[in-house]
C-alpha cells in the first residue's frame, strides 16, 4: 500500500482515469487542486528606495537604495504590505517600489495649521449703568492710587464716575432730568466738569473734595445730535462752542461769564443741515481761535471765529457726518458717517481743506472716532457692535474688537493708551491694545491683521 502523501505537499491525487485541467499556471484533479503556480508579477527591471516627505517644500521625495532591513521593517507594519513580509516562494518574483518622480503635495488647510494665541478679551468690563452708554471721558485731573477715573453718560440721564482700581462707580450724578447725556468733558484746570444731556442743559459740575455739585448751567436752544467743545486758555476764561437757535447754527460763548461771541452759519444756499459735532482749536503759529464742523450734508467746514468766515469747507461724506477727531500738530483729521468709509482729511498751510483718502468698512455706520492723545492709533465705534483700530499715519488697519452685543455709541483713551468703549448693552469695555511707547508696525499680539478678534471673534 502507498503511504498518503505528506501534510503540506499542496499535492492531492484525483480518481483514476481523469485528465487534469490546467488551473491557473497549475492543474486541478476532479478530486483535488493541484500546487498552484503563482505567476511573476514583473519582469522588467525596477529602482528601490525611501520615501520620504519634506515638510518645507511639500513634496515626497524616492531616494535610490536605501536600508533594506528599514523597508522592510515598514512593510510589516503598513497594512498595504503586509503581503510582502510572506516568505516568497521561488517561483515568485519580488515585487519592489518603482521609482517616482517627485509629487508635490498641497500644504494643509490654514484650519489646520498650528492656531495662534487665543485672541484677549478686554482687560475688564465696567457693568451697572442700568442703561447704553452714550458719553465717554477719562479724567486725568483726579486719580485714585495711580488709575485715572472714567466718566460715562448714560441713555437715563445720569453721569457715573469709575474708578479703574476698584472697577466700580464711586459716584453717580444725576442732573438731566432722565434725558440722554450725549457728551462730557472735564477742564483742564481744576476739578470741573461739563455735561450737554438732551434735556437742553449743559451742566458745570465742580468735582472738588467730592462735592459732586452743579454750579453752573447753560440753557442750549436746539434738540439736535451735536456735541459741544470746549477750547481753555485760562482757569478764568475758556470757550465753548454749541448748537445755536438755528438749525444750521453754531454759538461760540466765552464762559464762566456765557457772553456770546458770535453765532456762525453758512450761506443760505449752502444748505448744510444741522452741525453735528465740534472741535474747537488753537494753532500754534496763530492765536485766533478756529473751529472744526461736520454738518448733516456729509461736509467739514473750517471757521476763523474771530474774523466769523468760513476759511474753507469740503465734502467728505455722502451722509451725516456722526464723529470727527482732529490732530492739531499734523493739521490731519479723520470723520466717519452713517456710510461705510472713514475719510481722512488735511489742511493746507493756506488753511484749505481737502480730503487725501477714504477707508472702506464693511459694514456703515460710525458713531465715534477717536486719536490717541499719543498719536499712533484711532479707534471708531460702529453700528455694527464692532471697534475698530487703525494705524494713524498709514491707516491700516490693526484690529477689530467684537465683545459688545448692541450699538457702540462712544470711545474714549486715556493717557496711558487705555481704550474705553461704550455701548447699547450697558457695558463699558477696557482695553489695553498697544503700550504708549510700542511699535506700531508690528501686528497685536495674538491678532490676526484686520480680522476680528474679542471675547465672540469669528472669521
Amino acid at each position: 500500500m502507498r503511504s498518503p502523501a505528506p501534510l503540506g505537499s499542496g499535492r492531492r491525487r484525483g480518481p483514476p482515469g481523469k485528465r487534469p485541467r490546467v488551473v491557473g499556471g497549475g492543474r486541478a484533479h476532479a478530486g483535488g487542486v493541484a500546487a498552484r503556480r503563482v505567476p511573476a508579477l514583473s519582469a522588467a527591471p525596477v529602482r528601490t528606495g525611501v520615501a520620504t516627505f519634506c515638510p518645507a517644500g511639500g513634496t515626497w521625495t524616492l531616494t535610490p537604495g536605501g536600508d533594506r532591513s528599514a523597508v522592510s521593517s515598514r512593510r510589516s507594519v503598513d497594512p498595504l504590505h503586509r503581503r510582502f513580509a510572506q516568505p516568497q516562494r521561488r517561483d515568485q518574483a519580488v515585487e519592489r517600489l518603482p521609482m517616482v518622480s517627485p509629487l508635490r503635495v498641497p500644504a494643509p488647510p490654514a484650519s489646520m495649521a498650528a492656531s495662534p494665541l487665543p485672541p484677549p478679551d478686554p482687560q475688564f468690563v465696567l457693568r451697572g449703568t442700568q442703561s447704553a452708554v452714550h458719553a465717554l471721558h477719562f479724567f486725568g485731573g483726579a486719580q485714585e492710587q495711580g488709575c485715572p477715573l472714567l466718566l460715562s453718560g448714560s441713555l437715563s440721564g445720569l453721569v457715573h464716575i469709575w474708578s479703574l482700581q476698584t472697577r466700580r462707580a464711586v459716584a453717580t450724578l444725576d442732573g438731566h432730568g432722565g434725558q440722554c447725556v450725549t457728551w462730557l468733558q472735564t477742564l483742564p484746570q481744576g476739578h470741573q466738569l461739563l455735561s450737554q444731556g438732551r434735556d437742553l442743559k449743559l451742566h458745570l459740575w465742580d468735582l472738588a473734595e467730592g462735592r459732586n455739585t452743579v454750579v453752573d448751567s447753560v440753557a442750549l436752544e436746539s434738540m439736535g445730535f451735536c456735541r459741544s467743545s470746549v477750547l481753555a486758555g485760562t482757569q478764568e476764561r475758556w470757550m465753548l462752542a454749541m448748537p445755536g437757535r438755528g438749525s444750521d447754527e453754531v454759538q461760540i460763548l466765552e464762559m464762566p461769564s456765557k457772553t456770546s461771541v458770535c453765532t456762525l452759519k453758512l450761506e443760505a444756499d449752502a444748505k448744510p443741515g444741522m452741525p453735528m459735532c465740534l472741535e474747537l482749536w488753537q494753532a500754534d503759529s496763530n492765536p485766533r481761535p478756529l473751529l472744526l464742523a461736520g454738518y448733516e450734508d456729509g461736509s467739514v467746514a473750517l471757521w476763523d471765529v474771530s474774523e466769523r468766515k468760513v476759511c474753507s469747507r469740503v465734502a467728505c461724506h455722502t451722509e451725516p457726518v456722526m464723529g470727527f477727531d482732529f490732530d492739531s500738530q499734523k493739521t490731519r483729521g479723520v470723520s466717519g458717517s452713517a456710510e461705510k468709509a472713514l475719510a481722512v482729511w488735511s489742511l493746507d498751510e493756506q488753511q484749505a481743506l481737502q480730503v487725501c483718502r477714504t477707508h472702506e468698512l464693511t459694514n456703515p455706520g460710525i458713531a465715534d472716532v477717536k486719536i490717541r492723545p499719543d498719536r499712533k492709533i484711532l479707534a471708531t465705534a460702529g453700528w455694527d457692535h464692532r471697534v475698530r483700530v487703525f494705524h494713524w499715519r498709514t491707516m491700516k488697519p490693526l484690529a477689530i474688537l467684537r465683545f459688545h452685543s448692541a450699538t457702540v455709541h462712544c470711545v474714549a483713551f486715556a493717557a496711558d493708551g487705555l481704550l474705553a468703549a461704550g455701548s447699547g448693552d450697558q457695558r463699558i469695555s477696557i482695553w489695553s491694545l498697544y503700550p504708549t511707547h510700542s511699535d506700531m508696525s508690528a501686528p497685536l499680539l495674538g491678532h490676526a491683521e484686520g480680522r476680528e478678534v474679542g471675547a465672540h471673534a469669528v472669521a
